[in-house]
C-alpha cells in the first residue's frame, strides 16, 4: 500500500538511475500520455530529475533537443499516483522483468536502464511552468518528507480539514500530504486519541504531535541513520521500533488482537468517502478527548 515514504523511497531509486540520462524508449497504454508523445515526443529528452511530492511520483523531462524542437514544446513532467496498487520497477537493461509486460502502463528507458510502471492508475503530463498551480500538486498540503516541513502549518492545517474525523483529516492531502492509511491508525494510537473525533475537537497541540510523530516515523522508514540527511530504503514499514515483522505495527491489520500496551482486542471500523480501514484500541484510544 504505497504511502509517502514507498513513493519517496521509488523516486529516490528512480532518481539516481534516470538522472542525467537521455530517453531512448517511451512507451504508455495511456491513450492521453500517448498523444503528447506523439506531439512532441519524450524520446530524445534528458530525465532532470525524479522526486515524490506526497503520494505523487514526478519525473521531469527537459525541453526537445534543439534539433528535434517542436514550437511551443517545453519541458514537462510526468505525473503519477500508484494509488493502491500501482508501482514503479527499475531494471537495467537486459535484465528480466518481474511482473508480465501486459501489466506496464509506462516506460521509460534509457541507455543502462528502464524504468516500468506496473498498473499505474493515474499518469498525465504537467508543462513545468504549470506544476505549482496544477489541480494534484497545487492543492497539497506540507509534504511529511518535504525539506521545508512546518510542524505548526500542518497542525494548523489537519485542525481546519472539513472531513468529518481525525481519522478522515490525516488522509486528507490537502491538509498534510504523504500519510495514508497505515500510518493514520499507528499515529492516532501513539496520540492515544480516539479516530472518529471531529477535527476541530482535537487540541491543537495534540495536531502538532501527530505531525511531528509523522514526520518521525515516515524518515525512520527511509533514513539511513550512518549517513546524516541521506534518505534509503529500511526495510519493512514499521512503528513500535521492533525488526520482527510481526511486531512492526501497534494496530494497523490487528483487528481482534492484543493491543501491545493493554492487552484489550484492537477494533476496526471501515468509515469515510473511500471507505477506508482504521484501527484502534478502544482503552488506550479513549472515546472523547
Amino acid at each position: 500500500m504505497p504511502e509517502g515514504d514507498t513513493i519517496f523511497r521509488a523516486a529516490r531509486t528512480l532518481d539516481r538511475a534516470l538522472a542525467g540520462q537521455v530517453v531512448t524508449r517511451f512507451e504508455t497504454q495511456y491513450a492521453q500520455i500517448a498523444r503528447v508523445h506523439d506531439d512532441a515526443p519524450i524520446t530524445g529528452r534528458t530525465v532532470e530529475q525524479v522526486e515524490a511530492r506526497g503520494k505523487h511520483l514526478l519525473m521531469f523531462f527537459s525541453a526537445p533537443r534543439a534539433e528535434a524542437a517542436i514550437a511551443g514544446a517545453g519541458p514537462v513532467i510526468l505525473r503519477t499516483h500508484m494509488m493502491m496498487s500501482g508501482s514503479w520497477h527499475i531494471y537495467r537493461i537486459g535484465e528480466p522483468w518481474q511482473r508480465s509486460p501486459t501489466g506496464a502502463r509506462l516506460v521509460v528507458g534509457t541507455a543502462g536502464y528502464v524504468a516500468v510502471g506496473f498498473n499505474v492508475p493515474v499518469a498525465e503530463f504537467i508543462e513545468r511552468d504549470e506544476l505549482e498551480t496544477s489541480e494534484a500538486i497545487g492543492r497539497l498540503g506540507p509534504d511529511v518528507l518535504g525539506v521545508e516541513f512546518d510542524v505548526s502549518d500542518a497542525a494548523a492545517k489537519l485542525a481546519r480539514s472539513d472531513r468529518g474525523t481525525a481519522a478522515d483529516a490525516l488522509l486528507d492531502q490537502r491538509a498534510v500530504a504523504g500519510i495514508g492509511n497505515v500510518y493514520k491508525s499507528e499515529l492516532l494510537f501513539l496520540a492515544r486519541l480516539w479516530p472518529f473525533l471531529p477535527p476541530d475537537r482535537v487540541s491543537s497541540e495534540q495536531w502538532a504531535r501527530i505531525a511531528r510523530d509523522a514526520r518521525t516515523l515516515l524518515r525512520a522508514n527511509v533514513v539511513d541513520p550512518t549517513e546524516a540527511g541521506v534518505f534509503t530504503y529500511r526495510g519493512n514499514r514499521r512503528t513500535t521500533g521492533r525488526a520482527n515483522p510481526g511486531q512492526s505495527l501497534y494496530v494497523y491489520g490487528r483487528h481482534r488482537q492484543p493491543c501491545r500496551r493493554c492487552g484489550t482486542a484492537i477494533l476496526m471500523r471501515h468509515h469515510g468517502e473511500h471507505n477506508r480501514s482504521t484501527y484502534w484500541c478502544p482503552t488506550c484510544q479513549l472515546t472523547d478527548a
